[in-house]
């Protein structure tokens, strides 16, 4: 787990980051700058439980491109969740919580997570844990609207123009940020035709 001061504001970015692409990259720069976050963590999952594995590049080759990708120093590249021998955030985040009591976080997911976020393992666990910055995706725009997550913590959204402040709120507190999308996706980068000479 990478270093903490006392105070800091620090998100939290899960993915199975396969591959890491610029679309990953905007998501930690609009984070980064509109969450007023000290760091932002790329936590890189062994795998995620409600994906297929198939196809699933090898951990440490994962790792390595996100180093590649991610400029910013202020952006981690961990892959802890490798020691905690589980994939699923609630558990993930009890333990991040449960070591820096110190540390104010935020867990940051693309809008396009919103819609089947109610399928997560204790995902009402997850939204009382820390608060969430879901970032706007390409097609998920209006996600909220409908989610199951937007509807149950209604009473919780923080507007986009407090979203600065969000790490100062006691979960659950959670707001949706607009601005630039990236077109791009792992899955299809990973289904693109290689071209051979």
């Amino acid at each position: 787990m990478p270093h903490t001061e006392r105070g800091m504001a620090i998100g939290l970015f899960g993915g199975s980051f396969n591959p890491p692409h610029q679309g990953h990259v905007l998501v930690a720069e609009i984070a980064l700058r509109r969450l007023g976050l000290d760091q932002l963590w790329w936590m890189v999952t062994p795998g995620n439980p409600l994906k297929n594995h198939n196809g699933l590049a090898p951990l440490s080759q994962r790792l390595a491109l996100c180093e590649q990708i991610a400029e910013d120093p202020r952006i981690k590249i961990t892959a802890f969740e490798r020691e905690l021998g589980s994939s699923y955030t609630a558990n993930t985040l009890a333990h991040v919580k449960r070591l820096n009591p110190h540390v104010h976080f935020v867990w940051v997911m693309g809008a396009d997570n919103l819609k089947s976020f109610h399928h997560w393992q204790n995902w009402e666990k997850i939204a009382t844990t820390f608060p969430i910055a879901v970032i706007d995706r390409p097609g998920a725009t209006l996600s909220y609207l409908s989610s199951k997550m937007a509807h149950s913590f209604g009473y919780a959204r923080v507007d986009e123009s407090d979203a600065g402040v969000l790490w100062k709120k006691k979960a659950p507190a959670w707001t949706f940020i607009h601005g630039p999308r990236s077109t791009l996706s792992s899955t299809a980068l990973r289904e693109k035709p290689v071209l051979k000479d």
